[in-house]
């Protein structure tokens, strides 16, 4: 099946926040954002900027009725600024005119004041002045004691990870709509509509079902949206609840770029050893997060690098530790892999070094430390399903790894102006959310008269195609096209209390609700179809819209069985609920059973480097991956290539850089490159591993959202090797991203 969306996007048809027709009388916000980093004392003149002709009215903190408090996790960001303001781009005010260009003109002409403070944009200083978003928190398995006993080869090092901007094709925007009796409809541009509602309700004072969130879809999310959509929303709410208009907050890419969060920068320190035939004895690292100037999504993604740290490996002793810091720079935010993959680059990074120091090939070092079936995790649970060594030796045979690996070799010894890189990626990645309570999800179900559906779920269609499946669902449950089936909008009034779509748990917690109510339904009709048949329900079934008795089609149709089923009033709408079986995690213990599954898989990628100039080429990338049962290897296939070419964007040429005033400067795609057609490699092969999927996977169907990211670490790798083939007595450094400019530096240094 063909993404449901694919048509209305290439038509041009596709409805985002910018293409909702508006109503007559909407005003637009425009968020005044504080000019320094960090500061106290607050003096700031509005008046000017107020008497502006088509100024309606600036709000402030003073202007919220309620809690002006939108931190999820922690209440440390408050929507608007008070007396302190802690990073460049914080929101001070928000100005509501008759256009974004009038509001543009009048936030020229406030006046700011304020007492500077010291600026921090390092996370190494932040940690040594204790300066933390939440205390660290740390993991452990085994003894470090016995593990260093047992390891012949010792190694240490440091490996470092920059941030990412989202670069989302629609930007954060929201429209606020006020309604009768103090209520309000909020179409946002949310991966949470949830979240956007109860944080609202809170700005407000009012109660959360005064506040209608309706998504539609999303031009991109990467988890820019999860946390990140929140205050634009409750800014459009709060000025429309006051003013009685329709409010408008869709921000410029500029300001985008400036105001939100990143991919949180990672440093890591490491130690690791290995016994004498090169098993890994054990692994300490410390980890720390650059968080920005308030915590935001920071507590979840540290716990998520805890769960990453070590890869695909078993090692049975480690300490890994994370330190998560408080900068003067935008809070920082989750992104595609959520920590996972600062946590996978470190232990790929040690294995590295560890293989130049030793003197042997780094896929030696990870083929025999693959996880097999029963290992454990530090935090507690053990691996099942344990695909990580079959992907691996499917993906020796299968792209004949070997041979290439002979061939880069003798290409390099032939060869100086160019030299070529090759590595091995494996893949382990859980799948849930880390905070067992967000696991699960409902869907509403109805059948209309005329043997249309409709279809309402939690599940947020940003251009991952989760629509299309959750149609897939209920089109294979009830055995009907999927012609028939239509999807709503993500609505918190039909569907409450939703989790944000991420995790890439989306496709598997809202299919999971659909399924339930889907089968609720079915069994209703198969009662109806076997009175029509005078037959026993368990000889019937539904297939190709057709009710079957004894694997014989009859002559009744889906529209005659959904007539007479209305006629005898039989009920045919379902709420469907799903919460994931098994997990559950301790944080007083630090162990549990977090995941609901794991995906597997490997990839080989190969770089060639221009030895003169520095620049390079990512020439192949040959994927196993473990899609479980696929139920859409289309979708799920461009999921793995898109993951894959995001990573290697922010492994290689995506470059985020702030001033030691707090001040960004890679603020424009003028100076931040993100990867076009020239970057995506020569060659990428995806194919599927074959597997048995998993139960708690919609039918066996493996979630493929984040997984992939890890992928591109391959590339950071294959270059560096590059590198080592033309410089052998380069030091690798392990600090990503490995741009052009870097690359020139290594080849001679």
């Amino acid at each position: 099946m063909k993404n449901t969306d694919s048509k209305s996007h290439l038509q041009g048809k596709s409805v985002y926040i910018d293409d909702i027709p508006e109503i007559q009388g909407t005003l637009y916000g425009l968020v005044y954002d504080s000019p320094v980093a960090h500061a106290k004392n607050l003096t700031i003149n509005y008046q000017k900027a107020e008497n502006y002709p088509g100024v309606i009215q600036i709000f402030t903190y003073k202007d919220i009725p309620g809690e002006n408090q939108t931190g999820a996790i922690i209440k440390d960001e408050p929507l608007f600024a008070e007396n302190e303001v802690h990073y460049i781009g914080q929101p001070i005010a928000l100005i509501v005119a008759e256009s974004e260009r009038i509001a543009r003109d009048a936030k020229k002409l406030i006046e700011f004041g304020a007492e500077e403070l010291p600026v921090i944009t390092d996370p190494i200083i932040a940690k040594k002045n204790k300066n933390f978003l939440i205390p660290p928190r740390t993991f452990k398995i085994g003894n470090l004691k016995d593990g260093i006993k047992n390891s012949k080869y010792i190694v240490k090092g440091q490996s470092e990870t920059g941030g990412q901007e989202h670069l989302y094709l629609e930007t954060q925007g929201s429209y606020a709509v006020p309604k009768e009796k103090g209520q309000i409809t909020l179409y946002s541009s949310t991966q949470g509509p949830t979240s956007v509602q109860k944080i609202t309700a809170q700005i407000l004072n009012i109660p959360m079902n005064q506040i209608e969130v309706d998504v539609n879809r999303l031009g991109g999310g990467f988890g820019g949206k999860e946390d990140q959509a929140t205050p634009w929303a409750a800014m459009a709410s709060l000025a429309a609840f006051i003013l009685n208009k329709p409010v408008k907050v869709s921000l410029s890419r500029h300001d985008d770029i400036r105001m939100t969060g990143k991919r949180h920068p990672y440093t890591a320190d490491y130690t690791i050893g290995f016994s004498d035939d090169l098993k890994i004895q054990f692994y300490e690292v410390e980890f720390i997060q650059d968080g920005g100037a308030s915590a935001d999504l920071s507590p979840a993604i540290m716990e998520r690098t805890l769960l990453h740290a070590t890869g695909s490996y078993f090692i049975p002793n480690s300490e890994i530790t994370v330190f998560s810091c408080r900068t003067n720079t935008p809070p920082n935010t989750a992104f595609r892999g959520f920590g996972g993959p600062q946590g996978f680059f470190a232990i790929e990074s040690a294995l590295q070094q560890a293989a130049y120091e030793i003197g042997v090939p780094v896929n030696q070092i990870q083929k025999i430390n693959l996880l097999t079936e029963g290992d454990e995790f530090p935090y507690g649970q053990k691996a099942e399903h344990a695909e990580a060594v079959n992907s691996w030796l499917t993906a020796e045979k299968k792209f004949n790894i070997e041979e290439k690996i002979k061939a880069v070799n003798e290409f390099n010894s032939l060869n100086t102006d160019f030299k070529k890189g090759y590595s091995i990626t494996p893949l382990c990645f859980g799948i849930s959310f880390t905070n067992t309570v967000m696991n699960h999800a409902r869907a509403l179900v109805h059948i209309y008269q005329d043997g249309s559906i409709g279809i309402s779920t939690g599940a947020i269609e940003m251009g991952q195609g989760v629509n299309t499946k959750m149609i897939q669902v209920a089109a294979y449950v009830l055995g009907i096209s999927s012609n028939k089936i239509k999807i709503e909008t993500t609505n918190t009034t039909r569907v409450a209390n939703t989790s944000p779509t991420a995790a890439s748990s989306g496709a598997d917690l809202n299919g999971k609700a659909v399924e339930i109510a889907a089968g609720e339904l079915l069994k209703r009709l198969i009662d109806v179809a076997s009175n029509m048949l005078n037959s026993k329900s368990e000889n019937i079934f539904i297939n190709d819209e057709f009710v079957f008795l004894n694997n014989e089609r009859t002559e009744i149709t889906w529209n005659k069985l959904i007539e007479t089923a209305f006629l005898k009033r039989i009920k045919l709408s379902e709420k469907g609920h799903y919460a994931t079986p098994e997990i559950w995690f301790d944080k007083s213990k630090e162990k549990g059973h977090p995941f609901a599954y794991h995906v597997y898989g490997t990839a080989y990628t190969e770089a060639k480097v221009d030895t003169l100039r520095g620049i390079y080429d990512i020439e192949t990338v040959e994927i196993i991956h473990d899609f479980g049962k696929s139920m859409n290897f289309l979708l799920d296939k461009g999921q793995v290539e898109g993951a894959l070419i995001q990573g290697i964007g922010w492994l290689t040429i995506e470059e985020i850089k702030y001033d030691s005033n707090g001040k960004l400067l890679s603020n424009a795609l003028s100076t931040y490159k993100v990867p076009d057609i020239n970057s995506v490699p020569k060659n990428v092969t995806v194919e599927a591993l074959d597997t048995e999927g998993h139960k708690n996977a919609i039918l066996k169907s493996k979630a493929v959202g984040e997984p992939p990211f890890i992928y591109g670490i391959g590339a950071y790798f294959a270059v560096l090797n590059a590198i080592k083939a033309f410089n052998p007595k380069y030091s690798a450094e392990f600090s990503a991203p490995i741009t052009h400019e870097k690359v020139l530096m290594s080849l001679y240094k």
